[in-house]
């Protein structure tokens, strides 16, 4: 419950103004251009001139911004919990001493009637106005055909007449038309209003609850659940609409016809529960398409983020095949629905159905558990910061404890090391601080604010310095002084806009350095009073480390008055932190000062000698800071020394990777992008379609005809013998008319379902091979969000929407055509009114549509940045929980929300603007229709007329219909052109070529640079410049260099990540060049900086393929000290991997993906600073078993802590994308060069 309260209004106030921008005038407008949507007319004609661009457009009312909207609506979604708490109670009251059990859910449906009833109301009452006078219609008609047959010569009270249906039909236009305005505006609201509670939902569900939901899975919640809902809506009022308006009908009917009518209302009453029941089958197939298209979603997510991964593997075509067989599925399920409303005639029944499905969805995310902010005790007397008293807390909600019986306090303004074995809580540790576990027992307390540095580093796409600031005001002289801190000054020299420069998705763009740098200064600049670090300086290099430490978290650093919690691997730091915590299993093993725990304690005394003996590495005499001089000296030593190694090239690759913002085509629909579609269609389906509707038109107009001319027959024949012989003749004929139309509409629904299942499905596979087939820069510099965004929405409209526009579109082209056929015949002078009213309808279609389209275009961008925002939540909400800014980003995400209805607010308008207008030319059409039956008078029968009228009244609809579907076609085109965007980009090389290596290739492991050059850019400098070296077969090379270097880089070239521009790479005497990348990287093995899983099984993650048995699987789980780890598991190898890796700590992930790595057996291994991640006695054992299983491979180490190359053949040093040094470790030491510089500088021993 704690998570709906708080400061209600606060959440909803706008983060950026938008007084500049163009308010909408519609609240000010007179009646008549309110009405007339006359006072749209101006930005209709800006789109007609230029392409539209957001500030052309009308800011929405501000009755309609989730600004008002949102909190309206959690206010009655608070009454309904704090309702479903109360029943609760009173259920466990009533188990307990009445054994009976009674739960009231918290339903959606109350909250949104309570929020906007009002508005329904409004809308409702509109609509059956609206209904009321289309039955007004035929009953003047009625009065105008009485008049023909009675008084042919009473030209003024048929006249009088004509003029009556004119306004009659105009007053249903004007209130339809706002109707439907109010309609579509009141069904976004609420879809705007569930989003908004999705999004604060997010941002405060527990951890535990958290588990169970995908990223995909939130992010489908806020676009297919939320759009289901906002269909239900805007459609809500056709469920009694459709009886009301039948109920009339019959009522005309029983006037006319008396007691026949009841065989037409028999029929239909025995095709309602027909319908019903195909209704929930529907309902059926759409939870299990929700469940496929969720895991569709959350598959492709986690590919895309983990995208570098499937390309450094090569296991792209694995991947792709996973996401085809849920696609397979999920599009069995469309055909099965498909099908099955292909028979149904009230296919309106299924949207309730189809809509309980998304509300039972939406209803169980927004009543998961939330985390307890009771938990943690922010009040509290003694001067301890943090305490914890035997508290106890578990990750699962069913599961096992994570930390047991803690106990300790950490007083105010202590440095605090958390040090213990991969696995055994540290990263926890913190967790509990925050609140983000579940306290089973005991207390925790916590004093001020805080500031927390992830593992993993959580990066926004923004600029860097948004990325610092966090949200608060820019304190020049501080943060200046916070990147002098953080070491980022050197960085900033190099960026093309300096602390400007844009950020990428999840910081994809930078090092796993410089992102930890970035989130110690976010951290740093907050000012907090409690600073939790989770081993920020394992991401970074040595004298970084220092450098770090020393100004920043150590006894004499910029947070020295503060109190910090510092999760680390680095024993040397040790010496000069005030507590050290020892964790082992959960528990706090030992805890002291270092001199208390190394005198007293053996274990502690053993776990350093461990580290100092086997790496011989930094001295902790090194790390002494008592001295202003040193510090000043290192200083110094830093900036000068960054500065000068990273001149020209070292930071091109950040000048590539500043972020593109989505593009937005213009112009008109490229006929291509139609023809894309048809092709996906099938000709095939395509023809037997259009033959299929051209038949059933064609009978629709022959029934009626044959009706007509039946009854001026029966008007005629005086004989009731003589009528009763042709009766059944013609009514023989009508029914087979009847029989043989129905049967060609199901067969024109099944044939474009199969065409329609048909593109889909075939755009869905060219989309996803496409975008596997991109290189890796493009998936740096452009949004995840925008690629989702495409295997959604776009998607959605793809396989739902698009067909039955087409469908519509073809039935209305017809209808419209046998309209003029019949009115014409009946009365050949209105082929002298069609001709300029058609001519009018093309050119207001033509005017409109360069506005509606570009808005459309705009919408679809507008939605990228909806997603991505709410998938970068989702993965920082830890971060953003523990600074306290879960308001800031709910007023973010309004934001972003804003925008996207400020375009589906013009799109709606500009919809009204076009019916209006096309209405009245049909209105007119109408009032032309009946004045020319005024003045044949009696050459025509009354049949006739009554057909040339209704077909008058039906084209209003008809050609309204038409020339809207022919506009929605082509703006819901929009969707296929940015499915089909990806194919004209420009894609990796082959995966497979003609020329193909040997089996078994590289059998020596030989690889020699030939004057190689590369760059990420033509118009950017070199990141390689004229590399040339050769490593020997089975050699061990440690690749070392500054930031910048081009260490990276040199990985990305072998791995033709990155292209050379010059030169040559040889591996065992074969150009990489000439070969294909599958073919490449299969055969080669790399462990990355960031550890990447997947969600899936533990054996999945570790082998993908299924290439390998469970005792290979165990034998690497056992060389990587994961056996009793997943031995221990309930359901061992199937254990089930979370999103990410998250129920793993990052230790354990780097472990599963050296495990990875060991069943790949390749002769060429690259290590990108595999063991930052582990504690010093794993990274003893994973660098022994790399020495062991990979002694017969070359080995390529890029070292960010120098000990680790120490004992390679040789060692490469790099500069500014050239080589330095080439030669073994003993002899660069000796040559006091840049390699001897480096080590002097990390204090390793010679």
């Amino acid at each position: 419950m704690a998570a709906w309260g708080g400061k209600e209004n606060t959440f909803y106030q706008r983060l950026s103004p938008t007084g500049q921008k163009k308010c909408s005038p519609e609240e000010n407008v007179f009646f008549f251009s309110k009405v007339t949507y006359s006072w749209f007319s101006r930005l209709i004609s800006i789109g007609y001139k230029k392409p539209l661009e957001r500030d052309d457009l009308f800011e929405l009312n501000e009755s309609d911004s989730p600004y008002s909207v949102c909190p309206n609506f959690e206010k009655q979604w608070r009454k309904e919990m704090q309702k479903s708490t109360t029943a609760l109670t009173a259920s466990y009251i009533k188990r307990v001493l009445f054994k009976k059990t009674t739960y009231h859910k918290p339903s959606l449906i109350l909250p949104l009637w309570q929020t906007f009833k009002f508005l329904l109301i409004k809308v409702a009452f509109l609509k059956v106005t609206a209904d009321i006078l289309a039955f007004m219609s035929p009953l003047i008609m009625k009065a105008m055909i009485t008049v023909s047959e009675n008084h042919p010569s009473s030209y003024g009270s048929g006249y009088g007449y004509a003029i009556a249906l004119f306004f009659v039909v105009l007053s249903q236009t004007l209130l339809q038309q706002l109707y439907q305005r109010n309609n579509m505006l009141t069904a976004v609201k609420i879809k705007t209003a569930v989003v908004g509670l999705i999004y604060k939902k997010a941002l405060t569900l527990a951890n535990s609850a958290r588990r169970n939901y995908t990223t995909g899975e939130i992010v489908n919640l806020m676009s297919a659940d939320a759009q289901q809902l906002m269909e239900l809506t805007s459609n809500i009022n056709l469920l009694w609409s459709a009886p009301f308006q039948i109920i009339m009908a019959v009522v005309c009917l029983w006037k006319e016809l008396g007691p026949s009518v009841l065989a037409g209302v028999a029929v239909l009453l025995l095709v309602i529960p027909i319908n019903a029941l195909i209704a929930a089958k529907v309902k059926k197939l759409k939870k299990s398409q929700m469940r496929h298209s969720d895991q569709r979603v959350k598959l492709l997510s986690e590919m895309l983020h983990g995208i570098k991964i499937l390309k450094l593997y090569a296991w792209e075509p694995a991947y792709q095949r996973k996401v085809m067989n849920i696609r397979e599925r999920e599009v069995d399920v469309l055909k099965s629905s498909g099908y099955l409303t292909t028979y149904s005639m009230l296919t309106l029944t299924c949207i309730p159905f189809m809509t309980k499905v998304s509300l039972s969805r939406l209803e169980d995310f927004l009543c998961a558990e939330d985390l307890n902010p009771e938990d943690v005790n922010t009040s509290y007397s003694g001067n301890h910061a943090v305490g914890f008293i035997g508290a106890s807390f578990r990750w699962e909600k069913n599961g096992l404890p994570v930390l047991k019986n803690l106990t300790v306090s950490i007083p105010e303004g202590s440095l605090v090391a958390v040090v213990g074995q991969v696995g055994s809580g540290k990263s926890s540790f913190l967790s509990a601080i925050l609140g983000e576990m579940e306290k089973l027992e005991g207390t925790v307390q916590r004093r001020g604010s805080v500031a927390y540095v992830s593992q993993q580093a959580w990066i926004q796409n923004d600029s860097l310095q948004e990325n610092i600031l966090f949200g608060e005001n820019l304190n020049r002289p501080y943060y200046e002084l916070v990147l002098e801190s953080c070491a980022l000054l050197p960085d900033l020299e190099q960026l093309p806009n300096g602390d400007q420069t844009e950020i990428g998705e999840r910081g994809v763009n930078i090092s796993g350095g410089q992102k930890q740098r970035v989130s110690l200064a976010r951290a740093v600049y907050s000012n907090a009073d409690l600073y939790l670090l989770d081993d920020p300086l394992s991401a970074v290099d040595v004298h970084v480390g220092k450098h770090l430490f020393e100004k920043l978290i150590g006894p004499s650093g910029l947070l020295k008055s503060k109190t910090r919690i510092l999760v680390t691997h680095n024993l040397n730091l040790l010496p000069h932190t005030d507590l050290i915590i020892v964790m082992e299993e959960g528990r706090i093993s030992q805890m002291g000062a270092y001199q208390e725990l190394i005198s007293k304690r053996a274990n502690f005394a053993e776990l350093i000698q461990v580290f100092s003996t086997e790496h011989a590495s930094e001295e902790t005499t090194q790390m002494k800071v008592s001295s202003s001089k040193e510090k000043g000296q290192l200083g110094r030593s830093l900036q000068q020394k960054e500065l000068l190694k990273h001149e020209d090239s070292s930071f091109d690759q950040w000048k590539t990777l500043t972020n593109n913002k989505e593009k937005v085509a213009t112009g008109g629909m490229k006929m291509s992008v139609v023809l894309k579609y048809l092709q996906a269609f099938k000709w095939r389906w395509m023809w037997l379609t259009i033959a299929t509707y051209l038949g059933q038109n064609a009978l629709a107009i022959a029934q009626n005809v044959w009706l007509s001319t039946w009854t001026s027959e029966t008007a005629k024949v005086s004989d009731f013998t003589e009528w009763k012989q042709s009766q059944n003749y013609k009514l023989l004929i009508y029914g087979l008319l009847g029989l043989i139309q129905g049967l060609l509409v199901c067969c024109g629904a099944y044939v474009l379902t199969k065409g329609s299942l048909s593109a889909s499905r075939a755009l869905h596979h060219q989309l996803l091979d496409n975008v596997l087939h991109l290189p890796f820069q493009h998936f740096e510099t452009n949004p995840v969000g925008q690629i989702i965004n495409r295997f959604t929405k776009d998607l959605f409209i793809v396989d739902i929407r698009f067909h039955y526009y087409l469908r519509t579109w073809l039935n209305c082209t017809l209808d419209v055509i046998g309209t003029i056929l019949v009115i014409t015949s009946a009365s050949p002078l209105f082929i002298v009114v069609i001709i300029p009213l058609g001519y009018f309808y093309f050119t207001i279609q033509r005017y409109y549509i360069a506005s509606s389209r570009q808005i459309r275009r705009l919408a679809g961008a507008s939605h990228s940045p909806v997603i991505s925002h709410f998938s970068e939540t989702l993965v920082g909400r830890s971060t953003i929980r523990a600074f306290g800014h879960q308001e800031r980003f709910i007023r973010k995400n309004n934001d972003v929300v804003y925008e996207n209805l400020v375009y589906f607010y013009n799109n709606v308008i500009s919809n009204r603007w076009l019916s209006v207008r096309l209405e009245f030319l049909g209105n007119l059409m109408v009032l032309f229709a009946a004045l020319f039956v005024v003045l044949v008078g009696n050459t025509v029968s009354s049949s006739t007329v009554g057909l040339s009228i209704t077909y008058a009244l039906n084209i209003i609809q008809s050609l309204n219909f038409w020339v809207r579907k022919a506009c929605e076609i082509e703006t819901n085109a929009v969707s296929i052109e940015r499915v089909c965007e990806y194919a004209k980009m420009d894609k990796e090389q082959p995966w497979i070529m003609s020329k193909r290596p040997p089996v078994g290739w590289p059998d020596r492991g030989i690889i020699e640079f030939v004057n190689y050059k590369a760059q990420y850019r033509k118009d950017l400098g070199l990141a390689l410049n004229d590399v040339s070296f050769r490593t020997q077969s089975k050699e061990k090379v440690g690749i070392v260099g500054r930031t910048g270097a081009g260490k990276s880089t040199l990985t990305n070239c072998l791995f033709r990540v990155v292209e050379g521009s010059e030169g040559k790479i040889i591996i065992d005497g074969i150009d990489i060049s000439t070969i294909g990348l599958h073919d490449l990287r299969g055969n080669l093995n790399i462990i990355p900086q960031d550890p990447v899983l997947f969600s899936g099984t533990v054996q999945s993650n570790l082998d993908p393929l299924g290439k390998h048995s469970d005792l290979e699987l165990w034998e690497v789980l056992e060389l990587c000290d994961l056996k009793d780890f997943v031995q221990s598991l309930p359901k061992k190898l199937l254990h089930e991997i979370s999103e990410g890796g998250e129920n793993l700590s990052v230790g354990q992930r780097q472990l599963v993906c050296l495990a990875r790595v060991l069943l790949r057996k390749t002769k060429i291994l690259v290590l990108d600073e595999a063991t930052a991640s582990v504690d010093m006695e794993t990274d003893n054992l994973v660098q022994s078993t790399i020495k062991r299983e990979f002694y017969n491979c070359t080995i390529l180490t890029i070292a960010h802590r120098l000990h680790t190359v120490m004992d390679s053949d040789r060692v490469l040093v790099l500069d500014a994308g050239r080589i330095l040094e080439y030669d073994t470790p003993h002899n660069l030491l000796q040559g006091k060069g840049a390699f001897s510089e480096m080590v002097a500088e990390a204090g390793i021993r010679r």
